[in-house]
């Protein structure tokens, strides 16, 4: 069968189940319901501080065919997931499932956990470095299942995926169980992804290496949720959580790309007093902050919110007093992780209140603007941030498509070519937020916008900004380097792509070697 953006699916995947195909951003609203979630109860005398992972394993009565999830908070430098995964490996348990909100080149010892049958499953909303090319390979036997930031909180909540365990990696925790991401050796700031595990899953283990007295203030997860608490000498490197850069681009296209970004935003007319904004922690994505924090500036202009995962130049901006408030899912560098710690009006949220589609209302309903990335774009303005020119899994949708769908005004920045590469294709080899959701694109050579954004494509008209189809950047990069090679594929799916309603946007193949 194929979906609507006529991407052939089966109808069925094993290990995955029946494919409910995307039929539409905005097609699968309505009344929905949450998944029952069954307690333990625990006594006053009963002791939750245990002596090891293992007895936490033990505790929680682990056994083959489990799904146990992380959160990525500390991105890069996180300990927790390798330290869980080879414990469960050392007790002989199997055919596990790991619900990891986002996997780094740090778990690559995952792969061999992959490969001896300990690891049959993944669920993740990003991936990056071995386990996502051993995943691209196929060593994993099933397909991954790869969500959106909002759409792992809607799937945990809908009951559609089931954590039987959920471990938290805590940078402060209590010893019965409250948790702050402020404090400690580890401090990583907002643990929003980690809150829909903490309250959906059977049990809930905290891993801390910060171990401080009743009651840990501030409270983000509460006690009310945590089974077990378990103290290591480290969680991680703090240091890991600013992975790739968080600078501005100093790079003279980069820095053409955000000026020119920043006048659609104006020419918009979306920037008024009030204006809410999210941009990624890319260096171009900055820039573009940069240039708005100038137009800001320049006309009196003050914000009501900024959200997503929060840097150091958004805050700046807040602390400028540009912004009301800052809604923060995770912080992407140290200086966010202070902020976040000492600014009542940088508020942290979960993964839940910022993006998922099926609630009375996500944060990214609220936004204005949203300066995206892309791997590939093409003519239907569908974006790809999923799969590599070689089709290989290096990312995913994050919270991509959750804030296209949101947002007022999605803008996709990015050079037109990309080694050698051109961004703008026919068809992307793996779609990962549909074309109805995003409104521009925006390169060094041409501004291509959305035909179905006529309001716009009138407003601009009125500026000296160039102007230009989807089809016209496409021959413009393929003039100057030709049209790309096709990649092969066979036909074993590796991963499926889900939408932020839970349909399948589209599967990944293995790539023929």
């Amino acid at each position: 069968m194929e979906n609507i953006l006529g991407r052939v699916l089966p109808d069925y995947i094993e290990g995955y189940g029946e494919v409910k195909p995307f039929s539409g951003a905005f097609s699968n609203l309505g009344v929905k319901g949450k998944s029952q979630v069954f307690v333990k109860c625990v006594s006053p005398t009963d002791v939750k501080l245990l002596n090891s992972i293992r007895e936490a394993l033990e505790k929680c009565e682990i056994k083959d065919g489990m799904t146990v999830s992380f959160h990525h908070h500390l991105r890069n430098g996180d300990y927790v997931l390798n330290m869980v995964m080879d414990e469960i490996a050392n007790m002989g348990i199997k055919d596990i499932k790991v619900a990891a909100s986002s996997i780094f080149p740090v778990h690559a010892p995952l792969v061999e956990h992959i490969k001896n049958g300990v690891v049959t499953g993944i669920y993740a909303n990003y991936m990056s470095g071995p386990v996502a090319e051993a995943v691209s390979k196929g060593l994993l036997k099933y397909p991954a299942i790869m969500h959106t930031h909002g759409g792992r909180a809607r799937a945990i909540e809908s009951g559609d995926l089931k954590i039987d365990i959920a471990f938290i990696a805590a940078p402060t925790c209590d010893e019965y169980g409250n948790i702050n991401g402020v404090y400690g050796p580890s401090a990583c700031g907002s643990l929003g992804y980690a809150i829909p595990d903490a309250m959906y899953a059977k049990r809930v283990v905290a891993i801390t290496d910060n171990l401080v007295s009743y009651p840990a203030c501030p409270i983000e997860i509460s006690q009310e949720y945590v089974d077990f608490i378990v103290k290591v000498d480290s969680i991680g490197d703090p240091k890991g959580i600013v992975s790739g850069t968080t600078k501005i681009t100093k790079d003279p296209v980069g820095l053409k790309i955000a000026k020119m970004a920043a006048q659609v935003i104006e020419a918009s007319g979306l920037l008024k007093d009030g204006f809410s904004f999210q941009t990624g922690a890319g260096g171009i994505s900055l820039a573009v902050a940069k240039y708005v924090r100038d137009l800001m500036k320049n006309k009196g202009i003050k914000g009501s919110f900024a959200a997503g995962g929060i840097t150091g130049y958004i805050v700046d901006m807040f602390e400028e007093g540009l912004f009301e408030a800052l809604f923060d899912v995770q912080c992407f560098d140290l200086k966010a992780v202070e902020s976040y710690r000492r600014n009542v009006a940088h508020q942290g949220m979960s993964a839940s209140l910022y993006g998922n589609p099926h609630n009375k209302g996500a944060v990214v309903n609220r936004l204005d603007v949203m300066i995206l990335g892309a791997t590939e774009i093409d003519l239907d303005f569908n974006v790809n941030v999923t799969t590599g020119s070689d089709g290989i899994i290096m990312g995913g949708s994050g919270g991509h498509s959750d804030t296209a769908a949101g947002s007022k005004l999605a803008i996709v920045v990015t050079k037109l070519l990309k080694g050698r590469l051109p961004i703008v294709v026919d068809k992307v080899t793996t779609v990962t937020t549909p074309g109805e959701t995003i409104d521009v694109v925006v390169t060094e050579r041409g501004i291509a916008v959305n035909p179905k954004r006529q309001d716009l494509i009138e407003k601009l008209k009125n500026t000296n900004l160039p102007i230009m189809t989807i089809e016209e950047l496409k021959s413009i990069a393929e003039k100057m380097v030709g049209v790309p090679e096709k990649i092969e594929f066979d036909d074993k799916i590796v991963a499926v792509v889900e939408y932020r309603d839970g349909t399948v946007i589209d599967v990944v193949k293995k790539v023929k070697e």
